[in-house]
This record gives structure tokens, sequence and C-alpha cells, in this order.
């Protein structure tokens, strides 16, 4: 017998006789005592299945070969996945959608005036010592997708981070990007926001770095002697404009089935306006060495050793972009787990299998988690288990080019996710350290309860426990640690964009969380051909107990919201984050004026025209007129009743919870299960966000500047930001609006709970 087999027979030898459950175990959330018993004992059957020879056997099989969207080896991939799915016992198929995705046919990036002729190798090496860095056959190229074909000659700009507080800064130091190239490094926000940026100065081509200082030898020993970044390492990735919309560019809002309507690539919005190439510090160097004009602020400087310059000039750089543009499919592996009470309420899990080359960390190292959990669900079945609710397991394709095979799902089937989809838990990368949960404050509550459940692998603490003292010891101020001690639940940062729960949450309204370890493994070989089972193995989960931890994470999670008798959606944690929002508006507010009045004072008193460097004078920017202050008063009297309604909740729960919380089990409770299912849905709105409507979420969205980075209340807070006064009061009674909807659904939860007989 092999130790997988062992392993299932010490689980259902428990099974057959139980686990013992101590009688002042607290009762689950949602659950009677009697199911809460009964749940916890399938629960601890659940987190003993997962193995993690399991694990490195399937990331091992995965990470084989490259498998970018359209590569022979994710169609492989993905076939291997419905079979182990079916191993498993579970209902699975594969759903194709078919989309654009362009792959670089033509890519030089040279330097002709300013230093030395130098051409940029744009190519990654193989290291001996890492067996599958030398496919370079099967590698896509370094290469931004989504980045329009050009061919341009231009002096070179360096922007740092290409961010838009840089070019107010290089204005104010009298430099123009217009009908030049910039150059600007990784990090501070999604590379796709530096070519849109910097099109919207004038530029007319973006190059991409990996400076050391945030990616490479600064932070520690490079790729193969440790983690970091080497010289010659890029970052490959996306360049769509993903807050416009995510997916497949041609068909925004459908899926892009083989019948669908599709837009001309000249019109497709979220296509870059600009060429953009990533490259290597190896190729960057040559190109700043070779700037001239105002040294760079020094915030501005980084790693290499070269005195960062700003330029424009000498410094002339040629560079050419040019695509294959394509439609290529892609394949959503999707397994279903019939519920056996409620089968028309889904509990959905996802992560992606795709990669931008091998992949083993991003996603691989989430993929498997997910594969474990179908595998001790499957085990579980046989068992006797039958889950209330309806599971939909999924290993999405086509992320990393922009979420399209999860956002394509969630598009073409928006209707049915509107009407049966109870929460949405994803994960993407998975590493070692702490367990990292971000989401939907109505399952705040219950992530802190999944997180105390699970055992860190080291510590033997609960991962909750140890994410607690983690924060408490990170802890900025003694106002914060103090908060942390008292609070019960620990506060979980909302999403924003980046992997496949955007569209299930902004779009259509889901409630969801992305859960996945990280902080102990850092490193540099994101979207690089040093990404795979090597680097992993070596460097991050190296035995693979974080892989199992995140497996009984994420199946803990989907058990206990498909099996609960009262779903467990919370409204405490709810109405106190939504305060937070508040306070934090009012306080950007305040500061927005202040700053502009600091700012028109400095100008008044001639502070832009003092320079250290007379060759290069400061440029003052003109004054600004003090905006009025807003009117906060319709979102502070939402909020205020989104609290009493939490309330109200709160005590028609205690009150169901009581004698044993036998009320809970009721059949008539489907009403309220209802109602919590739609809470989610009336934080959004059908008109979406302005500029944007795809995404419809009112509480959360991907920053139109930032990318990834969550914007919370995004439609009042862009508005102060972008000190579009008129449209921040416009967005406050929009967003009033919803959390007063929101509010009256909480408080008919709570009315139909107190009922409930």
């Amino acid at each position: 017998m092999n130790r997988r087999s062992i392993i299932a027979g010490v689980v259902f030898t428990a099974v057959s006789l139980g686990t013992r459950v101590t009688a002042d175990e607290q009762t689950l959330y949602g659950y009677s005592a009697e199911s809460s018993r009964t749940e916890r004992q399938w629960e601890e059957k659940l987190r003993a299945i997962p193995s993690p020879e399991n694990l490195r056997s399937y990331m091992q099989h995965l990470s084989a070969r490259p498998h970018n969207v359209g590569s022979a080896y994710d169609k492989e991939n993905a076939e291997w996945i419905l079979a182990k799915f079916k191993e498993f016992g579970l209902d699975a198929h594969i759903e194709q959608f078919d989309v654009l995705f362009p792959t670089p046919k033509e890519r030089l990036v040279e330097l002709v005036e300013g230093g030395p002729k130098f051409v940029a190798k744009l190519q990654e090496p193989p290291v001996p010592q890492d067996p599958t860095s030398n496919q370079q056959n099967e590698q896509l190229p370094t290469y931004n997708a989504y980045s329009i074909d050009g061919d341009y000659t231009a002096p070179l700009v360096y922007v740092n981070y290409g961010v838009p507080e840089d070019y107010e800064q290089l204005e104010r130091m009298g430099v123009s990007v217009k009908g030049a190239i910039v150059i600007a490094r990784y990090f501070h926000s999604w590379r796709g926001i530096k070519p849109k940026v910097a099109a919207e100065h004038g530029a007319v081509g973006c190059l991409i770095y990996s400076d050391p200082h945030e990616d490479g030898f600064v932070q520690g020993d490079t790729f193969p002697s440790g983690a970091w970044r080497p010289k010659d390492g890029v970052q490959r990735g996306s360049v769509a404009d993903m807050p416009v919309y995510p997916g497949d560019p041609l068909t925004p809002g459908v899926g892009a089935t083989k019948n669908a309507k599709r837009l001309n690539i000249k019109d497709a919005p979220t296509i870059t306006k600009i060429p953009v190439l990533p490259i290597s510090y190896a190729d960057a160097q040559p190109l700043l060495a070779a700037l001239t004009g105002r040294v760079a602020p020094e915030g501005w400087r980084g790693g290499l050793g070269v005195t960062y310059h700003v330029g424009p000039g000498p410094a002339k750089v040629h560079l050419k972009v040019k695509s294959n543009w394509d439609i290529k499919p892609v394949y959503d592996v999707i397994a279903k787990i019939p519920g056996s009470a409620f089968p028309d309420e889904w509990v959905i899990r996802g992560n992606h299998h795709d990669a931008w080359v091998n992949g083993a960390e991003d996603p691989i190292s989430g993929a498997v988690a997910v594969l474990e959990e179908a595998r001790s669900f499957g085990e579980l079945l046989k068992a006797g288990w039958k889950p209330k609710r309806t599971i939909i397991l999924c290993l999405w394709d086509g992320e990393e080019p922009g979420l399209l095979g999860s956002t394509e799902f969630a598009e073409e089937h928006y209707d049915e996710l509107r009407a049966h989809a109870v929460a949405y838990v994803n994960s993407d990368s998975n590493g070692r350290g702490y367990l990292g949960i971000e989401g939907s404050h109505t399952l705040e509550k219950f992530s802190n309860d999944v997180a105390r459940d699970v055992s860190d692998p080291e510590t033997q603490l609960s991962v909750w426990k140890r994410s607690r003292l983690h924060e408490i010891a990170e802890a900025k101020s003694g106002e914060q640690r103090k908060e942390i001690r008292e609070r019960a639940d620990l506060r979980i940062p909302a999403l924003g964009s980046g992997s496949d729960y955007t569209a299930f949450l902004q779009h259509d309204g889901v409630a969801s969380l992305n859960i996945g370890f990280s902080g102990e493994d850092g490193g540099g070989i994101y979207h690089s051909i040093y990404d795979d089972f090597y680097w992993y193995t070596h460097f991050s989960d190296t035995d693979f107990v974080y892989g199992r931890a995140l497996a009984q994470a994420g199946g803990t999670a989907v058990m206990r919201l498909a099996d609960a008798d009262l779903l467990p959606f919370e409204f405490g944690d709810f109405a106190d984050t939504v305060q937070t929002y508040l306070k934090e508006l009012k306080a950007l507010s305040e500061k927005t004026r202040d700053d502009i009045r600091e700012r028109n004072r400095e100008i008044e008193e001639g502070v832009f025209k003092a320079t250290d460097d007379p060759r290069h004078p400061l440029v003052a920017p003109a004054a600004e007129a003090v905006p009025p202050h807003l009117n906060f008063t319709p979102l502070e009297n939402a909020v205020e009743e989104v609290t009493r309604s939490a309330g109200e909740y709160r005590k028609a729960f205690d009150q169901a919870n009581g004698n044993g919380g036998t009320r809970l089990a009721s059949a008539s409770l489907a009403e309220v299960n209802h109602l919590l299912i739609e809470s989610e849905r009336k934080l959004t709105n059908s008109q979406g966000l302005p500029n944007r409507p795809w995404f419809k979420h009112q509480l959360y969205a991907p920053g139109f500047y930032t990318g990834y980075a969550v914007k919370t209340m995004p439609a009042v807070r862009e508005a102060i930001e972008q000190k579009e006064w008129k449209q921040a009061d416009e967005a406050i009674v929009v967003v009033a609006g919803v959390l007063r909807d929101e509010a009256a659904l909480i408080a008919s939860a709570a009315s139909n709970l107190a009922a409930a007989k």
C-alpha cells in the first residue's frame, strides 16, 4: 500500500469511528449545535486528507513545460486536470472560449544616439542547474501582451515608476515626454498603468524594466544562488487596460464564444495606445547610463551602478514591436458536486492553470491545492458526506493575459451566477508564511473563523493566531496594535484586481475571498522562465506543507459554506468597515483641500523658483481654486442605517441561536439565505462606475491608475483624488443609495430570521 493509500485508510477509520469534539467547542456560526458537531467532524476528516507528496507530484507534472494560452501543453494540462477530476469521482467538463491573444513577431530595443551602439538582448538565458529553463523553443519571448504594434525612434526619458504623480514631478522639473520613449521601473502600480499614463502625456513608446532596488540583487542573492531576479531576468505580463474591463478585449460584457460579436482590434479600448516592451536591468543599464539632464530626485534612484538622470537626451532609442494578433482557445476546467438540499445555491472555488512560462509558483502552487481539495471532497463523498449546496471547482485558463477564462465564464453565465452563486473563493499563487485573506467584508468573520481552525504546519498555532501575532509585530502605531489585540476579528483588506475573483465580485456581485500563504519566501522570478519546479522546490514551500495548509483552508471554507444551515454572512464587521471608508473619504477630502491651499501659498512665495541646479529651474504649477466642502450627509446617513440594520441582524441571529440553535435548522430559513446571497448584489448597480460601466460594485474596484490595488468607494475616492468635485458630490449620492438598499436588505433578513420557527 503506498503512502497515499495509508493516509486514506487512516482517515476513513476515523470516519467510521467518529471524531471526538469537546463539549465546550464553539458552535460554528450559522449552524445549530447538532449540525455544528457533525460539520466539525467532517471538516477534521477533510483536513487530514491533503498530501504534500501529491501536491509535489501535481506541480512537477503541470509545470514540466511552458503552458501559456494557445500552447500545446496548455491544452494537455487542461485535459490532464479534467482526467484528475473524473478520477476523483467528480462530474467535470471543459468549457472553451475563443479570445484575442497576441504573441510577439518582432521586438527591438536599441540605443542609436547618445552613447555606444547598444542592442538589448531581450532574452533570458537558461541556467545549467535548472532543467526546464532551457526549453527555449516552447517559451514565450519576453513581451507585454496587448501592446499595440509600433516602430519609433525618439529621445528617452526616465519617469521613475511612471505613475501620475511622477509626471507631476516631471512637469515641475520642466521635463516633457511628448514625442519621447519613456523608461519606467516596475512596482508602485500595475504594469499596464505605465504605458497608459505615458500615452496620456504624449509619449510614443514605453519600456518597463525590473530595477534591482525592488527586484534583484539589492533584495538578496540572485537566481540560481538565491531567490531573486538575475540581471537578465524579465517580467512578462499583460498591459491591457484592465481597469476599464478585464477579459477578452474584443467581447466586453459578453462571453467570448465562437459566435460572439467582436470588436475590431483597432476599436478595442483596452489595447495600449503606444508600443511597450519589458526589459531586464542588464538591458536597462546602458540606456539609463546614456541619459543626461537633471539628476533624478532621491526617491527615483534605483539600485544600478549609474547616476539616474531624467533626460531627455542625448540618448535616443529605437523601439519596435510587432505581434501576431490571433484568436486562441482557452480551456476552463469545471467540476461539479451537486447539493443534496439546496442544489440551486452554488459555492465556487477557483484558481488558474495557465502561466507565462512554466509557472510553478504562479499559478501552479495554488492550482495543486485546489486539485487536492477536489480529491479530498471525492474521498469524503465515498465515505457518505453530502454537501447541502452545490460545489463548483474551477481551474481557469487565460488568467495571465487578462483574467480571460474566468471573465468570459462570468460574463457568459452572468444571469445564472447572479441567481445562484453564494460565494467565490479564489487563490492564485502560494508560498510559505502567513495566511493572507482579502475579500468581501460580509465574509470577514467567516474567514477569521476558518483561519482559527487551520493549523500552521511549522508553529502548530492556528494560522489565525500566527497572522495575528505577525500583525501585532508589524503594527506601525500603539493604537493599531491595541485594535489588533482587542478586535474579535482581524481586518481583511478589500479586493482590487489581478486575479480571477474580479469578474465574480465586481461584475456579477458575488461575495468573494482570495486566500494564500506568503511572507517568508521572497523572490524575483515572477513571470520569468525561472518560475519553475527547480526554483519552487529550492526557495519557496520546499516540502509543500503550506500547500497542504492552503488545501485545508480552501477546503474548509468551501465545505463550511456548502453545509451551513444559515449562510455565515455577518454584517457587524461590514458596518465597521464602511464606517472606516467614510472616515477615510472625509479625511482625504480635507487633506486635498489643505494640499491645494499649501501649494497655492508656495506658488505665491516663489518656492518653485528655488533650485540647486540653475541649469534646470523648477516650473511652478498653476494656482488652483480651493473647492467647497463636499456634502457627506447622504453617505453618513446611509452608513448609520447599515450599522443599525447590522445590529438588528445580530440580535435576530442571537435569538435564533439560542437553545442549541434549533431554529437555525428550520426550513423557513430559505428566504433568509436568499437575502444573504443577494447582499453582495445590492452593492452593485447596473450603471457601474463612471467611465467604466463594466465594474458594477460600488464599494470595491481596482484603481483607474493603480490597476491591481483596490480603491474603496471608488467613484467617490477617485473623484476626490482627481479633483472632480461635482462628480464626487454625485458619487456620494449614488454610493449612499446602494448602502441604503443594503441596509434595507439586512433589516429584511433580520425580520425574517426573527420570525423563523
